[in-house]
């Protein structure tokens, strides 16, 4: 249940603009409850706040991603294309000429000041700095150029899993990934915010639904901060738990091996409030090729079929929750029967997270 969060934007670098775009407090009688809590369970099991609520999500990525290269005109009228075999698709920039490049408008910045041909890109590729020689082309506008198509950071919306008694959350259930590249998206931070749904678009067989909400990206609205983009979700810490979390009771988790065929129920704001909604655990596959693919589940109630047809992009993360315990989150609707989808063992997010 990919979303697509980002705006593709062709950087054939010249004269060249980008427009992107209360006090904080901590809850200690419930961090006290959930510590005595969590002290008296039993071992290798967690006390959480379930979520279900959707917000707004704002990920900084580690420079500038790149997707791909294209051939530009020269001063000569001639085609070049001066980055080609030398960058490749999910190559983040991160330097060029020893400065360093956070996001686009510095990047579009250092190649405007470029008074020679000769660059020296850095890019972080597969986790390491690479150096990379090129010669930059001057075009009829006496700009130099480098024909590199980028982007940088990504926002959209998505439902928070839980909460810890360390104030940490998980959300999403799978990871944020580019849409052109299908690369996880490699992040130097990100903010949460608070959203509201203003509609939902119904699934249908062959074209997933979606949730539509409204985020307004200020300082008011933020919740917290994001620092992690993995393979089972996005991770951080809400600052502002009161704004967030209207029930703040906490549940305990289940590990994976108690998991059951059957009945079981989610909680999402697919309404525009929080509910839960039945849903019919059909497989539990503990050896799933797919980390955010252990649970196959079958959407049951009438109202959320009848309200969304099922599962629809922006549920992935809602908490599912089966005998009084949370034992996952909703990551993937089936393309062609939107009432079924997949999600992921909660044992497997909470690797992400310190135990508090």
């Amino acid at each position: 249940m990919r979303k697509y969060w980002y705006r593709r934007i062709l950087i054939m670098i010249a004269t060249f603009t980008v427009a992107v775009g209360g006090s904080y407090y901590l809850i200690r009688d419930f961090k006290e409850q959930m510590k005595q809590e969590v002290s008296a369970d039993t071992a290798g099991t967690q006390m959480l706040i379930p979520g279900g609520m959707p917000i707004g999500i704002y990920l900084e990525t580690e420079g500038v991603m790149v997707l791909g290269t294209e051939a530009i005109d020269g001063i000569d009228g001639m085609p070049h294309e001066p980055a080609e075999n030398l960058v490749t698709p999910g190559d983040y920039i991160i330097a060029m000429d020893g400065e360093e490049i956070r996001d686009k408008s510095r990047l579009v910045e250092a190649v405007e000041n470029l008074e020679d041909e000769e660059v020296i890109l850095t890019v972080l590729r597969s986790g390491e700095a690479v150096d990379l020689k090129m010669r930059a082309v001057l075009c009829e506008d006496h700009h130099y150029k480098l024909g590199i198509w980028v982007r940088d950071n990504a926002q959209g919306l998505g439902t928070i899993t839980f909460l810890n008694a360390g104030s940490q959350f998980g959300a999403l259930g799978h990871g944020i990934h580019d849409v052109d590249t299908n690369t996880l998206l490699e992040t130097s931070g990100g903010t949460v915010y608070e959203t509201s749904i203003k509609d939902v678009q119904k699934g249908t067989s062959g074209s997933p639904g979606g949730m539509e909400g409204i985020i307004i990206y200020n300082n008011y609205n933020v919740l917290g901060s994001i620092t992690k983009n993995t393979e089972t979700g996005i991770y951080g810490k809400i600052d502002r738990i009161d704004a967030l979390f209207g029930d703040q009771t906490p549940m305990e988790t289940a590990k994976k091996e108690e998991i059951e065929e059957g009945p079981a129920v989610i909680r999402c704001a697919v309404e525009g409030e929080v509910k839960e909604y039945e849903i019919r655990i059909t497989k539990v596959d503990m050896g799933a090729k797919e980390v955010n693919k252990g649970i196959i589940l079958e959407v049951t109630d009438q109202e959320l079929l009848e309200a969304a047809g099922g599962i629809v992009q922006g549920m992935s993360g809602s908490p599912i929750i089966q005998n009084g315990k949370l034992v996952g989150a909703v990551t993937h609707v089936f393309v062609q029967d939107s009432s079924k989808g997949y999600g992921i063992f909660i044992e497997n997010m909470l690797e992400n997270v310190e135990s508090s």
